[in-house]
């Protein structure tokens, strides 16, 4: 069942809802909306940008689902790799949850180090003298600190995690009660011409670029189900976590847009001169209730930025391990802490991609590392999944399934129309930086990393030795 433990020397089940949605919560909010909100403004043209935040709503609600249903039956460790290795068995053994484990190693760094860049460009505002070199510096020693506070046991973490969730509302709501005070209807409903041509193709390329920006904002939103070995009666906590988190995120992420629009000119966030276009909740903050308060929000904005940093690399940190252990990823990162039952190899190992995806963000530009990551992550997780929800209802009709999609199949036709948006004009948002190309050759590289791995494991890549349905038989996804 559910609740039983795992073996003994594994992961222990200690986490509940409430502390389930509190780390999707931290990983999605974080400091993702207090930076992409100007980003969101240049790529719409307007204050029509809250269309993004809305698309990204409902692409991260119909992808949601997927996930819940996916982690409800099968609540182990490493998240996609479970389903990918479940799912894909019977056609290709193990290359489907090799090639997520090496791309995951990629994503997931590259996603907690934009919230880094975020970290350090709202320090700008407190000490605008800072200098590329000391900002660099700094986010450096973010991102040691949280591998050391990482470093300890689960329900350390978990107790840590829900101070800050808490820190995290409440500079959120500090931002949109400010915004509140102040609001002008006429600046955020005031929209240029054209706003919503919707036969003109600069819509679509702006539409395309918001959709990327919006589910980035709401990633983080599937962090437990990386995490489901360790989280308490999982066919129920799961799914549950999931939906309530993209629910209470999208309430969140509207009012702040909505309400940032009405307090900022629009016009200022797409000025690189303007503190508005890099650190836009204290600009609100400052012009609503002056800079004394602006300075208090945006010490608590660094707290939200840095817990989503550490929820990313807790639940991330996770993934590589089932795979090891099941000899389908290098061994070395099957390896527990001897006394606080955490991979060490594989936080080591994402935190040091998260170093250098920071040091990348910080001399590009933080759209530019969206568009990358978001890229990668599209062909061998997000299609993948939504492909394996339908291979496993096929071939696996008996598989134990607390919870089942709502209206099936339609939030895996939307998942997949949004997943190719945001894949097909990824180079036209980003010219010049081909992130198709790059996620495309981190993907043959992947294949060349495992026909090295299968010849120094000694075994046969395609194909599965044995169909594998431990879930149906153990039930470990029952309610």
């Amino acid at each position: 069942m559910s609740g039983t433990p795992p073996p003994t020397g594994g992961f222990v089940r200690r986490i509940g809802l409430f502390q389930a949605t509190a780390i999707n919560m931290s990983q999605m909010c974080g400091i993702g909306p207090f930076v992409t909100i100007p980003l969101m403004v240049a790529a719409f043209g307007g204050p029509q940008a809250v269309l993004g935040f809305v698309a990204g709503a409902v692409l991260a609600l119909a992808d949601g689902l997927i996930w819940a249903e996916l982690g409800a039956s099968m609540p182990g460790s490493g998240g996609s790799y479970v389903y990918l290795r479940q799912a894909f068995q019977y056609r290709t053994g193990r290359l489907m949850p090799f090639l997520f484990v090496w791309t995951a190693m990629l994503f997931i760094p590259l996603i907690m180090s934009t919230g880094v860049v975020g970290f350090v460009q709202y320090l700008g505002y407190l000490a605008p003298d800072m200098g590329k070199t000391t900002g660099d510096l700094v986010g450096l020693g973010v991102i040691a600190l949280v591998i050391l506070l990482l470093w300890r046991g689960i329900e350390h973490i978990a107790r840590i995690t829900t101070v800050m969730w808490a820190v995290m509302i409440v500079s959120v709501a500090l931002v949109i009660i400010a915004s509140a005070t102040h609001f002008s209807a006429d600046r955020a409903f005031t929209y240029p011409s054209g706003a919503f041509e919707l036969t003109s193709n600069h819509f679509w390329l702006g539409f395309a670029a918001g959709l990327t920006i919006g589910i980035y904002d709401y990633l983080g939103y599937n962090t437990t189900a990386y995490m489901g070995a360790e989280i308490k009666n999982p066919g129920r906590t799961l799914p549950r976590s999931i939906v309530f988190s993209i629910l209470g995120i999208m309430v969140i992420y509207l009012l702040l847009q909505i309400g940032t629009l009405g307090v900022i000119d629009w016009q200022r966030m797409t000025d690189p001169g303007d503190i508005a276009s890099t650190s836009v909740a204290s600009a609100v903050l400052e012009k609503t209730w002056g800079k004394g308060a602006a300075d208090v929000v945006t010490v608590l904005i660094l707290i939200t930025a840095f817990a989503s940093v550490f929820t990313g690399l807790l639940g991330g940190s996770r993934v590589p391990y089932d795979a090891a252990r099941d000899r389908v990823f290098f061994r070395p990162y099957a390896r527990l802490h001897p006394r606080h039952r955490f991979p060490t190899l594989g936080l080591a190992t994402m935190g040091v991609i998260t170093a250098i995806g920071f040091l990348i963000g910080r001399h590009t530009d933080l759209a530019t590392l969206i568009q990358l990551l978001t890229t990668v992550m599209v062909l061998v997780q997000a299609l993948a999944q939504i492909a394996a929800v339908t291979i496993l209802r096929t071939r696996q009709p008996s598989l134990r399934r607390p919870y089942r999609m709502w209206l099936y199949p339609l939030p895996s036709a939307v998942a997949l129309v949004g997943w190719l948006v945001i894949y097909g004009y990824a180079d036209k948002n980003s010219p010049g930086r081909h992130p198709i190309e790059w996620s495309l050759a981190w993907l043959a590289l992947g294949c060349v990393a495992f026909v090295a791995w299968a010849r120094f494991e000694k075994v046969w890549p395609f194909g599965a030795r044995e169909v594998r349905e431990e879930y149906v038989e153990e039930g470990v996804g029952a309610a």
